[in-house]
């Protein structure tokens, strides 16, 4: 039972870093009621930037679905405890695999809806088959608990803006507080929360956590003021001009300085990229390079 960075499958090269055993669980009398888990799951495919220990992003340590499921959780939990469990889109059987090991079975699961800041899908995630805009927080149950009365208006969806690689939403803390009783047990927390019992290699407050946040992944507020489906629908060829062309001008710009691209708002207006140029230039916007990202 390792957490280990192995080198990118098909080749000899050394891992990142030396092997090493997990810290022990903490332990608390009668145990835990509500579990929080990450794990640092590891992919299949490790030649992708999906991967987060690939040798030239070293974001995390990881460890195999063996070593997750063999954490001895049940020992540490109490006889009825919840559980909360971040999986990946694509390894969601080996997330009901982990919940089962470790004693908990399977009854819902919370959407976290990662969005841009107009309240759009934030469409820089990852996937080899479709374009990941949101993960999966499985929710299980060990013997009989029921979630506590402020989870009867708790709708299973959040919708946040994305922090750095693999951070999670810090809304959730506080739902979970409300929904599920203590005490609380973090497991592979990166950042130890006030209240929390907290198990990972990078829990410890003198410790800072890989996976330094990047431009454009700053979290804040969503702002829902406006949408680009707002916008007027327009024939392929129709012409503005005018006040009309711009009012639109300056709707499409205030699009674009909110952190989409010009690819988004011609998808989601149904504008020509074309147009959506022209608009750009008509409302004196300062085009980003292509492919860039907005702060």
């Amino acid at each position: 039972m390792t957490l280990t960075v192995e080198p990118p499958r098909g080749t000899s090269a050394a891992p990142l870093r030396e092997e090493q055993a997990p810290p022990p669980l903490p332990t608390i009398e009668g145990g835990f009621k509500t579990v929080y888990a990450d794990p640092p799951w590891q992919f299949q495919n490790r030649t992708g930037k999906v991967a987060p220990e690939h040798r030239r992003l070293d974001r995390y340590s990881t460890m195999t679905l063996d070593a997750i499921k063999a954490l001895p959780v049940a020992d540490h939990v109490a006889k009825n405890a919840h559980l909360y469990l971040w999986v990946p889109n694509a390894l969601l059987p080996e997330g009901l695999a982990v919940m089962e090991a470790w004693g908990f079975r399977y009854v819902s699961n919370i959407i976290w809806a990662k969005r841009r800041k107009d309240g759009g899908p934030d469409g820089r995630g990852v996937g080899f088959y479709f374009r990941n805009v949101t993960e999966i927080l499985l929710f299980g149950v060990r013997g009989s608990m029921r979630t506590l009365a402020p989870a009867r208006s708790q709708v299973n969806m959040i919708e946040t803006r994305k922090r750095e690689h693999s951070r999670k939403p810090d809304e959730l803390y506080p739902l979970i507080e409300a929904c599920s009783p203590g005490p609380f047990l973090e497991m592979f927390a990166r950042r130890a929360q006030p209240g929390w019992h907290a198990f990972g290699d990078e829990a410890a407050d003198e410790i800072e956590p890989r996976g330094r946040e990047q431009k454009g992944y700053g979290g804040g507020e969503i702002d829902r003021t406006w949408q680009p489906d707002e916008a007027p629908r327009l024939a392929p060829h129709q012409r503005l001009e005018g006040a009309a062309a711009d009012e639109l001008a300056k709707l499409v710009r205030a699009f674009y300085d909110a952190g989409q691209s010009i690819r988004d708002i011609a998808s989601t207006t149904g504008y020509s990229i074309q147009r959506v140029r022209t608009l750009l230039h008509h409302a004196g916007a300062d085009l980003r390079p292509r492919g860039g990202t907005h702060p």
